[in-house]
Order: structure tokens, then sequence, then C-alpha cells
């Protein structure tokens, strides 16, 4: 297995080839040799019994002499030769004829003279010949043998053999070079496909779709080839987006901290610089930087968060999402102890990942807490709604969503105008939008009458 695994492809198909078609020609070459040994020594013993049954008819014409011709019984049949030996026993096996080649009297032929065995069968030696000889009883008593040499039929099948062994080996070799053909031509639409992937490799150009033509395997392999290539161009340019604008959201605060630290490090080392900055302000300033410091930890959480790998990603088991929300409820509750958080909670069963189940909740309640005034209420229902779903809803007393801003609110990064003095990444909802769409579901978000904004997660839930 370790030689074959080096072989290429085409060498592989040539020899399976080849070995087919050399197994075929021989297993026919068999059988054909198999079946001609069969015509012959059927026609041996039709002869043997033809003429001992001859002989043993009228066994008294016969004793005085061998006559020539035998008559065949029938009408319009021509007389021929016996087999090239012959001899007639009394019932004491004793030869009584005077066949010229005496045949040998064995121990079964006494045995079919006295009347004790029909009929026997046997190969014996003359002259250093093999011969069939078949002894038959006769009327009156005795037997009659007669002997038909082997070596011609033997001879006859060894020339066949060597005319089919010639035939299996130029078979083979013909097979052979079959086998090189049509390996050479089933695989020019692999190494052409091999080459345009090899070419897309060197020049990274995956937007680039590979030709293909036909509906067989190959062509089924190209267009999965350049479904991979589209899948993977579109990674590639999800991940240059999200660096783009991952470098473009961390510029800010990292810019603004390096002015912070620089102030303070310049009043550090120049200590007659001090009255340029109060200890109300340094303590402003530092205040500003842990913010900030804060933030941009909040940030880069986020940026994991979206680029987290598959393989990383806990394991999917049954969650009840109500005690999810519950626990979320409570640490957002914590962070703002300046809201009332109500809950309406169904006992709804999901199939998902608790650790990201519970970020999506929390950043939903986050957003709704960071919108809503002082004093309001942050309202958060679970409920069932039709065959195999639920829904989440968090809602707010915020001045709500413009209008405009809608449909770019679960985008990376985006930051409506009333948002952007306020701290934030714009990551949270998108990441509430891509665990949803994870977990089978989906995210929407509108406004709510009188005022504030409603965020809705609708997943596939479990049957109660």
């Amino acid at each position: 297995m370790s030689w074959w695994g080096r072989r290429t492809l085409h060498t592989r198909l040539s020899l399976l080839v080849t070995g087919a078609v050399a197994v075929a020609v021989i297993l026919f070459a068999g059988m054909a040799w198999v079946a001609v040994a069969e015509i012959q020594r059927h026609r041996i013993e039709s002869q043997l019994r033809a003429d001992a049954q001859a002989i043993a008819a009228q066994p008294d014409q016969w004793r005085a002499g061998r006559p020539g011709p035998v008559p065949r019984p029938g009408p319009g049949r021509h007389p021929r030769q016996l087999g090239p030996g012959w001899q007639i026993l009394d019932a004491g096996a004793t030869v009584v004829t005077d066949p010229g080649t005496p045949l040998p009297v064995t121990a079964a032929a006494r045995q079919v003279a006295a009347g004790r065995q029909q009929q026997v069968q046997e190969r014996v030696t003359i002259g250093g010949d093999t011969y069939l000889m078949l002894t038959v009883p006769v009327r009156g008593g005795g037997a009659v043998q007669v002997a038909v040499s082997q070596d011609p039929a033997r001879d006859t099948l060894a020339a066949f053999g060597l005319l089919l062994a010639a035939g299996c080996a130029v078979g083979v070799g013909a097979a052979a070079l079959l086998g090189r053909t049509v390996a050479r031509a089933g695989l020019r639409p692999v190494e052409r496909l091999t080459e345009a992937v090899e070419g897309v490799a060197v020049t990274m150009d995956l937007g680039r779709p590979i030709a293909v033509s036909g509906a067989d395997e190959i062509a089924r392999l190209g267009r999965s080839v350049n479904t991979m290539l589209a899948a993977i161009d579109t990674a590639r340019r999800a991940q240059r987006t999200l660096v783009e604008d991952a470098g473009h959201e961390l510029r800010t605060p990292l810019t603004s901290i390096r002015t912070n630290v620089e102030l303070l490090l310049a009043v550090e080392r120049q200590p007659e610089l001090a009255h340029r900055l109060p200890p109300e302000d340094r303590a402003k300033l530092l205040g500003d930087l842990e913010a900030q410091v804060g933030e941009l930890a909040t940030l880069t959480t986020e940026l994991v968060e979206l680029a987290r790998e598959e393989t990383t990603r806990e394991a999917a088991e049954p969650v009840a999402l109500a005690d999810v929300v519950t626990a979320a409820v409570n640490r957002v509750r914590i962070r703002a102890p300046g809201l009332t958080f109500t809950t309406g909670l169904a006992p709804v069963t999901v199939t998902g990942r608790p650790g990201e189940l519970e970020r999506m909740v929390v950043n939903v309640l986050d957003n709704a807490a960071k919108w809503s005034p002082p004093g309001a209420t942050v309202h958060t229902t679970l409920s069932r709604e039709g065959a195999g779903g639920c829904s989440l809803s968090v809602a707010d007393d915020g001045p709500g969503i413009a209008e405009a801003d809608l449909p770019y609110v679960f985008d990376r990064f985006y930051r409506a105008a009333a948002a952007r003095a306020m701290p934030g990444s714009g990551l949270g909802l998108a990441i509430v939008a891509q665990t949803a769409a994870q977990h089978g579901g989906t995210a929407s978000a509108a406004g709510r009458d009188p005022r504030g904004t409603i965020v809705t997660v609708h997943l596939p839930c479990e049957q109660p």
C-alpha cells in the first residue's frame, strides 16, 4: 500500500485498467483451453465407445482377424477405421485375436472378461505413448479392448495453449497501452482543473472563477472549487473590512490615550509645568484614561467575539432560555442601578451555546440601558410564537432610532449621528445579529409607540 500510495493517479489508473483487461484475457484464455480439452476428451471417449460397441455387437466376425473398415449403423453412414489398437479377450482374459499391437490386460480388464464388471476405462502406456483404453464385455463371454492414443490430443492442447499464451501476452500489452491512453484522456480534465487551481494559488486572484464545462464528476468538482473560492474570497473581504473598520475604531481611543499619557508624562518630567495641570484637571484626565482603557478593552473583546472561529466555540446543548435571560438581566441591573428592569419570561428551551446566548441578551440590554433616561423602565419579554419558534423582545423608553438608521443598526461599527457622542464601539448589536444567525434565528429593531426602541430576536425552540 505504501508503494501504491506513492504512485501518481495517472499511473494507478493505467495499472488498474491494465490489470482488469489482463485478468479478463487470462480468464477467457483459461476457459477456452478447458473447453477445448473437454471437447477433445469427449471426442476420444465417444470414439472408444463406438469402436468397442461395434466389435462387441458381432465378436465372432472379429475373432479370426482385424477387418478394415467397420460399417457405421444407420443409412447414409460412411465406414471408418477402428482406433489404433484393439483386441478380444475370452472369459479367461486370454487374447484370442491378433491385433498387431498387443494391449495390456489389466486386473480390471480380467474382471470385465470374467463378467464381474460391466466396463472399465483406463490410461495405459504402450511403447512410450499414453493411451486411453476401454474394456467392455461381449456376448457369449469375454471382452473387447479398444485403445486410442492421447498424445495427438495433448499436442493439440499444447499448441493451443501456446497460441493462447501468445494471445494473452499481446492482449496484456495492448491493455497496457490502452490503460495509458484511457488514463491520459480521462485525467486531462483533472489536469486542467489542477493547473487552474495552482494558478489561483499563485496569483491569489480568488475573484476569477475556474472555467467549467459539462455535467460530469469533474465539472461538479470544478463548480465545488468555484464555490469554495467564492466563499474564501467573501471571508477574506469580510476579514479585510473587519480589520480596516477595527483599525479605524481603535485609532481614536488609542490617539486620545497616547495624548493624555504624553501630557501626564510631560508634567511628571518637568515639575515646572505642574501649574498648567491643576489637580482637578489631573483627576479628570485620569478618569478619562480609565474610561478610554475600559472602552478599548470592550472593543477588543467584541472584536475577538466577531472573529471567533467555529473550532473555539462552545458545544451546542439544550438551554433554558428563561434562565439565560434572568442571568443577563441581573448582570445589567448591577451596571445600571438607576433603571428598572421588568421581565415576562415563558419557559422556552433552545438548542444553542449558553455563553453566546447570554452575551447576546446582555448586549441587547446594555443597548437599552444606554439609551434609557434615569428612572426609566426596560421591559424584557420571552414568549413562544407559532410552531417551533420563540421571540425575545427588549423595549426601552429612550429617544428611539431614526427611520434612516433602522436598516443599519446591526452593521458592524455603525453608529448613528446621535450615538457618536456616547460610549460604545458599534459592535454590540452586530454581535446580537451574528449570534442569532448562528443559532438559526434573526434579529430586528423597530420604533416603539409613543417613544423608545424595541429589539426582537427570533430563535427556533424545542416543542414543549
